[in-house]
């Protein structure tokens, strides 16, 4: 960690600590160093920095492009590495520099479903994160969080003051799907993609809230 980020660690820390009482619950599943995906379920604004929160190493966080034209707020970004991303513009340049973080062996968030949940519930996997997985050598750590939605969902106006935990799992290595797609067809290659998808939200599904 930088300067930067880690006063920006050590503040999350403290909010999650006093407004939410967060948990993070097995931490010690995320390798330490080295490249790794962090594939967690979505359902509020509080997401990205709540799994970071949980983990002793810099973590690569995806914004939205237009977020780096703000005075002040774009120099931050920069220094905590953030990764710009303009939906407009389509995803190949976003995914090429992800793919640059993780072969310079860094952390980076990303979020199978897509999108923030409109309900708090899980959602279908896209094929996206797939893609990624195959095109990097990376473990891949399901992350769930919990308690995110009924905090700050999509209708709540300011954050709300419920308890937060966040879950790491087992780390998943996919290397036979990686054989596979170094020779299979572009038909197969797409099944790949969403099998790989959908066994990642299997595992986030799998992570259970603790009740201590």
């Amino acid at each position: 960690m930088n300067f930067s980020y880690r006063l920006g660690w050590h503040f999350f820390r403290a909010l999650f600590k006093l407004y939410f009482r967060w948990r993070a619950y097995n931490p010690e599943r995320v390798p330490t160093e080295g490249p790794v995906i962090l594939a967690a379920n979505h359902a509020s604004f509080i997401d990205p920095p709540l799994v970071g929160a949980g983990l002793p190493r810099l973590i690569n966080y995806l914004a939205r492009e237009s977020l780096f034209h703000v005075p002040v707020l774009a120099a931050i970004l920069r220094s905590w590495k953030v990764v710009p991303v303009d939906r407009d513009a389509g995803t190949g340049r976003g995914l090429k520099t992800i793919l640059q973080r993780l072969a310079q062996g860094g952390a980076i968030i990303l979020f199978p479903e897509g999108t923030r949940s409109k309900d708090g519930n899980l959602q279908p996997a896209r094929s996206g994160i797939g893609l990624t997985v195959i095109k990097s050598k990376a473990p891949v750590v399901p992350v769930r969080v919990f308690g995110t939605f009924e905090a700050y969902g999509r209708n709540n106006k300011f954050p709300r003051p419920r308890q937060l935990q966040v879950k790491y799992g087992k780390p998943l290595l996919f290397a036979q799907e990686r054989a596979e797609a170094e020779t299979c067809t572009k038909e197969r290659l797409k099944q790949i993609y969403q099998e790989i998808a959908d066994k990642i939200m299997s595992e986030i599904s799998a992570l259970e809230p603790r009740k201590d």
